[in-house]
């Protein structure tokens, strides 16, 4: 993988090294033709410039000869125009070729060239106005005029050979940089071209090392997950059983009691009502003391009753799940002071499920009864088609289920015995407290038992 990354990070920069190049290349390029440009526009406008100067001199001395052989003024104004013309056209030339020190020299030449052909020209037409015929007529016939012409001609051209000498220059210069732009645009595309072939090749690669890696961790993610999964179905099974052996040993715990202390209780109960009937009318000390054992006998049988249901609720087996959880709000109301009321459906719910929706039933109201500082509570268990639902409901304070930590070991116990039973426990609490159980109903028909029915009756009354 570092090797990959190595690769790609030298082909990126191999790729930044050659777009700058480009750049560089490209820029050279346009700078170079710039100049190149710039010079040939000048050389055209030196050309110009020498050539209008041709005409105007040719002007000039078409205007003078005409003058001379005609004596007609109007030959002047051409002859006017192309004098002012020409000083301008100088002065124009003397600032292309200031930075040229050849071409200024030749400039120079012309220059002085063409002052002795416009001062010779303007002896002739001074002379022709002074009416001196033979003067003007032997300058017209000397050679002199045509000489200088000669040497104007000779001097614009070398001066236009240079500047076409610098016209071919520049068109070889922008040729040689147009190249040199498509050789480096060909090699750098290339280059780029190569670089993203490998860069593509090297994607592929780190591509399939990333796949090969998330394989990797996907496989350790999900032995670990069986692992988790496993370990937590075996301390669910942990704990469902514990907590089952913890049911056996009440159950255990409840028949001990009931069959042995409750027959020694209730035979000493006999014993001592045996020994009050022989009792004379005269012993009231010992009736007194006897009433009083009578009475701690019984609250004796109570109390081994009381923990007996604690231990393993009797009327769960013998009356049902509604008469039990009657009988449990009604003990508990009486316990607490605390008005309870209760709404309570048949359901079709196995054995442990009962149990189940018992001891949360049992060890809410045990937290009511301790937290809650409520006035009032309702217990519902409603059957729907498919489901049935406990709910717990008081008044009182609430408290933060976000807050519940670990060592809350009683609602975390409510929690696994609903989920044991196939259920989902929520608990919402905001100024009031509601713990709501959803167990899947079981489809099975309970036996008609009418006289348990009565006893439950019997039941659910006396603890009101």
């Amino acid at each position: 993988m570092q090797r990959i990354t190595n690769r790609m990070a030298i082909n990126i920069a191999s790729s930044l090294i050659a777009v700058f190049t480009l750049i560089g290349i490209s820029e050279l390029s346009y700078q170079k033709s710039i100049h190149a440009m710039d010079d040939l526009s000048e050389a055209h406008v030196t050309r110009t410039h020498l050539q209008r100067l041709l005409r105007d001199v040719l002007d000039a001395e078409t205007g003078q000869r005409g003058y001379l052989l005609t004596a007609d003024t109007a030959y002047l104004e051409p002859y006017r125009t192309a004098i002012a013309d020409l000083s301008q056209t100088q002065d124009q030339l003397v600032n292309l070729f200031a930075n040229k020190p050849e071409q200024s020299a030749a400039l120079a030449v012309l220059g002085w060239t063409v002052q002795r052909k416009l001062a010779e020209m303007d002896l002739s037409i001074r002379m022709k106005n002074e009416d001196k015929e033979d003067a003007w007529k032997f300058v017209l016939t000397t050679d002199v005029g045509k000489k200088q012409m000669d040497d104007i001609r000779v001097s614009s051209a070398q001066l236009i050979d240079a500047s076409l000498t610098q016209t071919t220059q520049r068109h070889a210069d922008i040729r040689q940089s147009l190249l040199l732009s498509r050789v480096g645009i060909t090699l750098v595309a290339a280059v780029g071209l190569m670089a993203f072939w490998l860069y593509l090749r090297q994607t592929a690669a780190l591509k399939l090392a990333d796949q090969h890696q998330q394989a990797t961790l996907q496989a350790e993610r999900d032995l670990l997950d069986a692992q988790v999964q496993e370990r937590t179905e075996r301390l669910a099974e942990l704990a469902t059983h514990l907590q089952q052996v913890r049911e056996d040993e009440r159950a255990h715990l409840a028949r001990e009691l009931h069959d042995e202390l409750g027959a020694l209780l209730t035979a000493a109960k006999l014993d001592v009502a045996r020994i009050k009937a022989k009792l004379s009318g005269d012993a009231s000390d010992l009736q007194a003391r006897i009433q009083h054992l009578v009475e701690t006998l019984n609250s004796g049988i109570a109390l081994k009753r009381r923990i007996i249901e604690d231990l393993r609720p009797s009327s769960l087996a013998t009356l049902g799940l509604l008469p039990s959880l009657e009988i449990l709000a009604g003990e508990f109301g009486q316990r607490s002071g605390l008005a309870i009321t209760t709404d309570l459906e048949p359901v079709d719910l196995d054995e442990p499920t009962e149990l189940t929706v018992y001891r949360i039933t049992q060890e809410a109201l045990t937290n009511i009864g301790k937290h809650a500082e409520a006035q009032h509570v309702e217990i519902a268990v409603l059957n729907y088609k498919a489901h049935v639902t406990v709910t717990v409901r008081d008044d009182g304070k609430g408290f933060d289920p976000k807050a519940i930590g670990a060592s809350s070991y009683g609602l975390l116990g409510m929690r696994h015995r609903v989920e044991a039973c196939g259920g989902r426990l929520t608990i919402e609490s905001v100024g009031s407290t509601t713990i709501r159980a959803v167990f899947p109903s079981v489809s099975r028909k309970k036996p008609e038992q009418p006289a348990m029915a009565d006893e439950s009756g019997a039941a659910t009354k006396s603890p009101s």
